[in-house]
């Protein structure tokens, strides 16, 4: 931006010719030629009365905007909506105090005809090893090629952001049901099916994540694969841990895993005549067609 100052043996310019080099000759009423190099490195003003002339010809350039008479009432009518009178009544949920849920006009509803389909959760239930990972993906895939939009709530991906602080001790185990519970509402809320993936052992719990649907909104699925089959599997070799001692509270081993007691769909693991996942998701999307999922 600034030119390179001259050498010692060339004259010095004036504070005018400076401005001029710079690209500043006058800028409205101010005179950037009060502005001269006193060295390479510093620029200064000329005296301290400049100062005082900006001011002063800043008030000359620079009048202030008056509103419009008419423009008062839309002013007040637009400025309502801040003045707090449509709130509702501050709450306190848990430990969270004097909060307020706030509503916007765009509505389930609103997204569900946009996304042409009704969100929902389905929740994919059972042992580790009995493939709820692999048939959500399968799910998807189907739907997606549908022109269906999901989302997947997988057990282990959740524990590598949101729920990372928790153990897999009974507690910690409901709370990261819970807060699940809470994302896939939210997924569902905004015309989303989502897909959660989770081994979710306790009835209580699964029943708490229900009860923050709508009636309907909540489609549980049982994988029901036996121990043994699982245990065969076990993919991610945790069975041979969890047999071993390595892993405590290990679902099926020492820990117990409650079977649903109303679940909408059972995936059955029959002897060695085993569904495919893409057959297994079949199944499910014929329940969500049924039931009007899949349209708006």
């Amino acid at each position: 931006m600034f030119e390179c100052a001259p050498s010692l043996a060339s004259p010095s310019p004036s504070p005018s010719a400076a401005a001029e080099s710079l690209g500043f000759l006058k800028l409205r009423e101010f005179n950037v030629a009060g502005f001269y190099r006193t060295s390479r490195k510093n620029l200064v003003l000329r005296n301290a009365s400049f100062i005082d002339s900006c001011i002063r010809n800043s008030r000359k350039c620079f009048k202030p905007i008056k509103a419009n008479e008419d423009s008062h009432s839309s002013s007040t009518h637009n400025c309502a909506a801040f003045n707090g009178n449509n709130f509702g009544q501050i709450s306190n949920v848990g430990k969270s105090t004097n909060i307020l849920w706030h509503d916007c006009p765009i509505q389930k509803h609103d997204r569900q005809q946009l996304l042409q389909q009704k969100g929902c959760v389905i929740w994919l239930t059972g042992l580790s090893g009995s493939g709820k990972s692999t048939i959500a993906c399968a799910l998807s895939r189907s739907l997606h090629s549908r022109g269906k939009l999901t989302y997947i709530l997988d057990g282990d991906n959740i524990r590598h952001g949101l729920n990372r602080d928790l153990s897999f001790r009974a507690e910690d185990r409901s709370e990261n049901m819970r807060r699940i519970g809470e994302v896939a509402k939210l997924f569902a809320d905004a015309g989303v099916i989502c897909i959660v993936s989770l081994i979710s052992p306790y009835q209580k719990d699964r029943d708490a994540c229900r009860a923050l649907l709508p009636e309907g909104d909540f489609v549980e699925v049982f994988i029901d694969v036996p121990l043994q089959v699982c245990e065969a599997r076990d993919p991610k070799g945790l069975y041979k841990l969890a047999r071993a001692g390595t892993i405590k509270g290990f679902t099926g081993v020492d820990d117990p895993y409650e079977p649903p007691c109303n679940c909408e769909i059972i995936l059955q693991h029959k002897g060695s005549d085993c569904m495919s996942p893409s057959d297994m998701a079949e199944i499910v999307i014929s329940y969500l067609e049924e039931k009007g999922h899949l349209r708006a």
